[in-house]
């Protein structure tokens, strides 16, 4: 009981959630600003300035490190901010990811309290992924923004975000999860089909159709090559594929372990989840089953990197305001916040960061833990059994 008013007084008020939410992000975007590290942005601007020149989108070039992995729609989302000098451009673009994930979460059917406790306990993972001007809170809003649109009938609106999201990351494609809570299943398939077209043909405001549609082969194509250079893990990439399958590959040291043998058990438990649909109204089932999606988005994708758990995160802490006050609960929240959140900060020591969290991807096992626990309580209807907390 301790707990969880002390936890409510640190949620009573705004200001706490406002201050750590863009000043953090605010602070490590000017701090990387100062020493010109904003590698991601120049990528990000460079898509802009290459469709507009038809030049290829996926592959290196000498301006910045790395190579792009959007969308052509892409193109157009960064263009307002790269047609701005690169500091207030990229300083901008952060604190816009900011605030429409911000947004996001006060849609949420939280009360005040609990949506000021997500945004001050992800504050810090956000910090994470402004550091490297991510785009990833932007496609967290996008699935979390989907659902609610969703759970208020706002099918047309729901469809024109998880088109959004797809067409720049792929990871827009989750949001189909929450096609079952639609109340109007024709018109929200309708308006998919409508949004995916438009969202299709938007980049022809930049250049030809033929362009277009090469940049849409050798995107799909640049994606599976990533896929398979994520999957190789053991030729030295450690940084990527900080998922549940790379996490198994290095603990276990099975670095040919075929993705599907923990893809396909994954899929099976996450749609089993839908066994379920008979609660499809009850507010907490439409929670947690937000809160498994977000998981299973970056748990199981080859792609994810420590940024990318700023989509992770949030659904972690969805799942910790609706739990009852246990000291069990306690511990394990303690236990994710420290070994995801933290755990590629400086507060984890070198030795730590570099012999166990970076080799054997250990990022991912806390938020792996927790979304096992979480399809156990909606496979047993235990949501149902909790007391608003």
């Amino acid at each position: 009981m301790k707990k969880r008013l002390t936890l409510s007084m640190l949620g009573a008020r705004d200001w706490p959630a406002l201050l750590l939410w863009f000043g953090l992000s605010a602070a490590v975007a000017a701090k990387e600003l100062l020493v010109h590290n904003m590698n991601n942005y120049i990528i990000f601007k460079h898509v802009f300035l290459h469709v507009r020149a038809q030049q290829p989108l996926y592959i290196p070039y000498p301006e910045y490190f790395d190579v792009n992995m959007y969308g052509p729609l892409f193109s157009l989302i960064i263009a307002p901010f790269a047609l701005l000098p690169d500091a207030a451009g990229a300083f901008l673009w952060v604190m816009a990811n900011a605030a429409f994930l911000y947004i996001a979460i006060r849609q949420l059917p939280l009360n005040r309290i609990q949506q000021n406790l997500i945004l001050i306990f992800s504050s810090h993972e956000l910090m994470a992924a402004s550091s490297y001007f991510q785009f990833n809170p932007a496609i967290a809003a996008c699935l979390i923004l989907s659902f609610t649109c969703i759970l208020k009938g706002k099918d047309f609106w729901a469809a024109f975000l998880i088109m959004a999201g797809t067409f720049t990351k792929l990871y827009g494609i989750a949001g189909l999860a929450f096609f079952f809570f639609s109340r109007n299943r024709l018109r929200l398939t309708g308006s998919l089909v409508l949004w995916a077209a438009v969202m299709f043909a938007l980049p022809l405001a930049l250049a030809p159709m033929a362009y277009i549609l090469r940049t849409y082969h050798e995107w799909m194509a640049a994606l599976l090559e990533k896929n398979d250079k994520n999957y190789r893990f053991h030729e030295g990439i450690v940084l990527q594929n900080i998922s549940a399958m790379g996490f198994i590959q290095r603990v276990f040291r099975l670095p040919a372990l075929s993705n599907w043998w923990v893809l396909g058990p994954g899929l099976l438990l996450f749609f089993s989840q839908y066994s379920r649909l008979r609660w499809k109204e009850h507010p907490r089932y439409q929670l947690y089953l937000l809160a498994s999606t977000l998981l299973f988005t970056v748990l199981f994708s080859t792609s994810s990197e420590s940024p990318t758990y700023i989509i992770a995160f949030p659904a972690v802490c969805i799942w910790y305001v609706l739990q009852p006050a246990t000291k069990w609960n306690n511990a394990l929240f303690i236990f994710i916040l420290i070994g995801t959140s933290f755990s590629h900060s400086d507060l984890v020591t070198p030795w730590v960061k570099k012999n166990i969290v970076l080799p054997y991807a250990f990022k991912a096992f806390p938020c792996l833990l927790l979304w096992l626990i979480l399809v156990y309580q909606v496979l047993r209807g235990q949501f149902l059994r909790l007391r608003p907390s």
